[in-house]
């Protein structure tokens, strides 16, 4: 697999997963906090392997 997340792409993905995880962790018990902490859990994955599949459809890539 070809990596298509990176730069500024990833330490965004980072920071917002972060912030999602957060938002899930302090609603736990509410829908939105789970699907935070998925969301959250998503975009902090992508930017750990540095591929995004919704990247690769669009054909975007940020790997300078």
């Amino acid at each position: 697999m070809d990596r298509n997340v990176g730069g500024l792409d990833r330490a965004l993905r980072v920071a917002a997963g972060l912030a999602l995880l957060a938002v899930g962790y302090r609603n736990r018990d509410r829908t939105l906090g789970a699907l935070a902490a998925v969301a959250g859990g998503d975009l902090l994955a992508t930017a750990v392997v540095q591929r995004c599949p919704v990247n690769a459809v669009l054909g975007i890539d940020t790997c300078g």
